[in-house]
């Protein structure tokens, strides 16, 4: 297949020595480069069909390279990445003096999130050959990262509302100054009516693009970010980013970008990290905007032991002796008892929250109750709402309470690699523009990046460089001997393109599964 070629890393230019020699051996950019070698890249589901005619294709791996390098060293800008190209004797020495044009640098981010996520795999994965995991405690936690798409052209129907009810008192106000006006004041105010007019059928599209696609919230600029609660009470139009990671060392396991809140997102991402470890047998940790109660089913049928932060009650009553906690749930005869020791009992009836489904539990004892105002303030007396999911949410609640130093291991395990990325790195927004696929992309490239950062810290680079080294050399004197076997033979029936093709795909197909075949679940 036709690609463009570096130039010779040995061979003697205009520097003093050569190229190679002006790389120190233990130089991080070597472990880059090894790394990428080290991938089935086809197999990646990298494109790697490119039109015969014309000016030949950049190699995927020299695109890799350069992102990789990149991210480690703060910079993601495709105009950037192709100005280091230039200037840069690291880059340089990486990609054998090619300059790719930026569009080309950020096409290649944009065409390929689904293949950078199974780079970020493969970082796990020589994590795990290592014993970097241990795969019986992990932490979830998710962070907002800002997307393209500013508050102003983020719309929802109330504020679209907003902007017609003005749009409609500003038409109203021209049309009066219109019928006293001289004739050229006339023509401007016409003018203002005319821009008002089309701004409102602006806003009658957006309306009707939010209609039919049936969401809360429309993004012009980017259609996939959210308008989303940050922190306290400040908000931003962002991503959500889910990550799972392991508290031997700090290893994010898996991430996950999403445009929603975290209520409904721990029980796939425990689906995601049993397929990943390919046990149940670990216990996970989470903050309380997680504590939802078919969350707490699921990891109860998937088998994994879970705890997640209570939330304060929003219900308590005027005296905390008497807050719902305090009143006993007898199971088979269904029926609470309370301090007093009256019964609360249900008709069996059950309601409809908004996610759930629960049973109303109340006593007429309530009305001549001696504590009555000390339990609550309701007219007649005490209602206590049982959900579906209870017997979860109270298992948690035990867990909780009888492993408080376990928990509290949640945040030092899980805001690690936040920490690093955010504010060390400075990658607190998502660069790519227009869906999520693409904020994928990014945040992948952010991954691999902090991965293999980790890796360098713990394994070193010595014994990281030997490991990768073996990996990339593994079978290719295997693979290149066949090749000169079988070439001649095939060449006569297959042609040379489509032996070249059909080799290539299985051979890598070969490697990968050798390589790699402890990823299951990815």
């Amino acid at each position: 297949m036709k690609f463009i070629k570096g130039y010779d890393r040995n061979q003697i230019t205009l520097f003093p020595v050569s190229l190679d020699e002006s790389i120190d051996q233990d130089n991080e950019v070597r472990l880059i480069d090894l790394f990428v070698e080290s991938l089935p890249i086809e197999e990646f589901g990298f494109k790697m069909d490119f039109v015969e005619n014309g000016r030949p294709a950049y190699h995927p791996k020299t695109l890799l390279k350069l992102y990789i390098y990149g991210y480690l060293n703060k910079i993601r800008s495709s105009r950037q990445l192709e100005k280091e190209c230039k200037r840069n004797v690291e880059v340089m020495w990486l990609l054998g003096c090619l300059i790719p044009d930026h569009n080309t640098i950020a096409n290649f981010r944009k065409d390929n999130p689904k293949a950078i996520k199974k780079v970020f795999r493969a970082s796990v994965q020589i994590a795990r050959n290592f014993d970097l995991i241990g795969g019986k405690l992990i932490a979830g936690d998710s962070t907002k990262l800002r997307a393209q798409n500013s508050k102003k052209n983020n719309f929802n129907k109330k504020k679209i509302g907003r902007h017609l009810t003005y749009i409609d008192q500003r038409v109203e106000e021209y049309n009066k100054e219109l019928a006293s006006a001289d004739k050229e004041n006339k023509q401007v105010i016409k003018q203002e009516i005319d821009k008002h007019k089309q701004r409102k059928e602006h806003y009658r599209r957006i309306e009707k693009q939010l209609e039919d696609s049936g969401e809360t919230q429309v993004s012009t600029s980017d259609p996939d970010s959210r308008h989303l609660i940050t922190r306290n009470n400040i908000t931003e139009v962002a991503y959500n980013i889910q990550t799972t990671v392991d508290a031997e060392n700090n290893i994010p396991i898996d991430f996950k970008v999403t445009n929603t809140n975290d209520s409904k997102a721990m029980g796939n991402m425990l689906q995601r990290a049993k397929s990943i470890l390919r046990t149940n047998s670990f216990t996970a940790l989470y903050d309380k905007g997680y504590h939802t109660g078919s969350e707490f089913k699921l990891a109860n049928d998937l088998g994994i032991e879970v705890m997640v932060a209570i939330p304060t009650s929003a219900s308590q009553a005027p005296n905390p002796a008497y807050n719902v906690e305090n009143f006993t749930y007898f199971e088979d005869e269904d029926y609470y008892l309370c301090p007093q020791g009256k019964k609360l009992t249900t008709p069996g009836t059950w309601h409809k929250a908004k996610t759930y489904y629960f049973k109303r539990y109340t006593t007429k004892a309530c009305l001549s109750c001696p504590v009555k105002d000390q339990c609550s303030k309701a007219k007649y007396g005490k209602g206590i709402q049982r959900s579906e999911y209870q017997q979860y949410i109270n298992r948690n609640k035990e867990r909780i309470a009888q492993n408080k130093e376990y928990y509290r291991r949640r945040q030092a395990i899980v805001e690690h690699p936040y920490g690093t990325i955010k504010r060390q790195w400075g990658f607190n927004y998502i660069l790519t523009k227009k869906f999520k696929q693409r904020a994928e992309a990014d945040v992948g490239l952010m991954f691999v990046a902090y991965n293999l950062r980790r890796l360098i810290n713990l394994i070193g680079k010595e014994a990281l460089g030997k490991y990768l080294r073996a990996l990339a050399l593994l079978f290719m004197p295997i693979i290149e001997f066949i090749r000169a076997i079988l070439s001649p033979f095939a060449r006569c029936w297959l042609g040379y393109k489509k032996f070249s093709r059909f080799f290539d795909n299985h051979s890598n197909r070969l490697i990968f599964t050798q390589k790699f075949d402890t990823m299951a679940g990815f």
